[in-house]
């Protein structure tokens, strides 16, 4: 079943940018951009684990694949943002600092962070993703089958 909820907000997307961001790249752009605002922890980073679900040919039914490592955060800054971060595995900083970047792409502060920031990680990850597949495709074998004559 899908959620009930299917629209893709801006939010969604840069939350799942920085949740797949490599560890330290957000927070260093993020402090080459601005210096860090004061902020009041609603949930300290802590290290915890959640179940990870499947589906068989990603359309049968669920089931749980397994645990994975997580950090999750919360805070809220001084004029009541709150940023929240979900970052796979055991990483306080990186959570932190998503958790900040989140609270202020809902501030007037939000174009400066786009540019200096959400699209630099974008642009990181495409390229990454483009060298992967260039590497990929580097070691392709292109097989066919030669016309015997015989038809």
């Amino acid at each position: 079943m899908k959620d009930a909820l299917q629209e893709d907000t801006p939010r969604k997307a840069w939350m799942s940018l920085l949740a797949k961001a490599p560890e330290g790249r957000a927070a260093a752009l993020l402090d080459a951009a601005m210096t860090r605002p004061a902020f009041t922890w609603l949930r300290a980073p802590e290290i915890g684990s959640t179940m990870v679900r499947a589906r068989a040919g990603a359309t049968g039914a669920p089931f749980n694949l397994g645990e994975m490592t997580v950090t999750r955060c919360a805070l809220t800054l001084a004029t009541g943002e709150v940023g929240h971060a979900y970052i796979q595995g055991r990483r306080k900083a990186d959570a932190q600092a998503a958790a900040l970047i989140d609270a202020l792409m809902q501030t007037a502060m939000a174009d400066r962070l786009r540019g200096s920031v959400l699209n630099a990680l974008s642009r990181e990850m495409e390229a990454a993703k483009a060298a992967r597949a260039a590497k990929a495709a580097a070691t392709k074998v292109d097989f066919f089958t030669l016309a015997r004559g015989e038809d």
